[in-house]
């Protein structure tokens, strides 16, 4: 809980009118099961991952991720993603991202996943959330150039 403040400058910084309510917020630090990451740089948050496992069904969705603007660009987003991949421990990883970000995206794409659904107007403003997804328990195919 002591990194609730900054998670929510976090969440505000990031993703502006659609960040997650302070309860929210709270539930992902304390919940059990959720995985929680945060990166920190000179001991202060640089930023954070959010995963919230499905055993059930075999899915793990990254439910939230962002870096603040000051560290992007140093490859936090990516360790990130892949330690909350792996600390899922499940065959599938899904998240959702906006349709007009294309440097998240491109990153997610990058990492292996894939374009799985497309949620309409999930967004406060009405733009598309595309749902993306890693399968684990396949191979990643590489693309060279």
């Amino acid at each position: 809980m002591s990194d609730l403040n900054a998670l929510r400058r976090l969440e505000q910084v990031c993703f502006g009118d659609d960040a997650w309510p302070l309860w929210d917020l709270a539930g992902m630090l304390i919940l059990p099961g959720m995985v929680r990451l945060k990166a920190v740089c000179g001991g202060e948050m640089a930023g954070f991952a959010g995963g919230d496992p499905h055993p059930s069904e075999g899915t793990g969705w990254v439910a939230t991720i962002g870096v603040f603007p000051a560290f992007r660009r140093q490859g936090i987003a990516t360790a990130l993603l892949r330690a909350c991949e792996k600390q899922l421990g499940l065959p599938s990883v899904r998240l959702s991202v906006r349709r007009s970000n294309d440097g998240a995206a491109a990153l997610y794409y990058r990492e292996g996943y894939r374009l799985v659904d497309i949620w309409p107007h999930y967004y406060s403003d009405g733009e598309d959330a595309m749902v993306l997804e890693k399968r684990l328990d396949l191979p990643v195919a590489r693309e060279f150039v």
